[in-house]
């Protein structure tokens, strides 16, 4: 179901969510962190009407709700952290389930995880219903620093391509009998690390000089978007992220 350029969290529909302006569901998204954001984390029931307002708009968006659920796995860090919170907090204690937990640890748990969450699910929605030719256009339209949007457009163009090399980078290392078992095997995989960097720098510096060669004065064609083929400095892009295959 993925599209565009490396964007696979995105869901093909035709829904009215999908349908939507870019530049409108950024907006809608950023209004409702803040709003989420800055409501006291005692206000229970306000975080029940958040959470019906994000399923109501998926079913508009027809995306399975699993769909979601499945890439909600980037929480997982602040869900460790949340769970460990009730246990390193001070204050007054109380007993849930034989344990002696701190009651605001265990509020401070319920905001993060509260907050994180539907922060995460309103992002995959937004990720799951927007192309990204179309949300790089959006954050155009919402006069977001013309540089930055350049960035996030080679960010999505080159996010496979850097993903693949990782891959290549792993089957030579499994054909060669190496696999990552233990804490004893971490110093091959951050060399392998380092390695990714180095070429991903250099693969940076051979776009930027290609694109120089080509005209570019750090902006694009004004009007088109930064993942579009008719850009120049995309045109340029394109043919260079394969050449460090022969370097591999």
């Amino acid at each position: 179901m993925g599209a565009g350029h490396g964007h696979k969290l995105h869901y093909h529909g035709h829904s009215v969510v999908h349908r939507a302006p870019a530049h409108l569901k950024v907006a809608a998204l950023l209004v409702f962190m803040l709003v989420v954001v800055a409501t006291p984390r005692t206000w229970f029931p306000v975080f029940g009407v958040y959470l019906a307002l994000l399923v109501a708009v998926i079913a508009a968006s027809k995306v399975p709700p699993l769909y979601i659920v499945r890439r909600m796995v980037v929480e997982v860090p602040f869900v460790v952290f949340a769970l460990l919170m009730p246990f390193v907090a001070t204050g007054p204690r109380v007993d849930v389930l034989g344990l002696s937990l701190a009651e605001d640890g265990l509020l401070a748990a319920w905001g993060l995880l509260a907050k994180g969450t539907l922060g995460v699910v309103a992002s995959l929605t937004l990720a799951a219903t927007t192309e990204p030719r179309d949300l790089l256009a959006g954050l155009e339209r919402l006069r977001v620093p013309h540089q930055l949007v350049q960035i996030l457009g080679f960010m999505i163009r080159y996010l496979d391509v850097v993903t693949e090399e990782m891959r290549r980078m792993r089957v030579a290392r499994e054909s060669r009998g190496f696999s990552a078992r233990s804490v004893r095997h971490w110093p091959v995989v951050a060399r392998s690390a380092g390695a990714l960097f180095i070429r991903s720098y250099e693969r940076g510096e051979r776009v930027h000089l290609a694109m120089l060669s080509r005209g570019y004065t750090g902006s694009l064609t004004p009007g088109t978007p930064t993942t579009g083929a008719t850009t120049p400095g995309a045109t340029t892009a394109a043919p260079s992220s394969t050449t460090p295959r022969n370097h591999a």
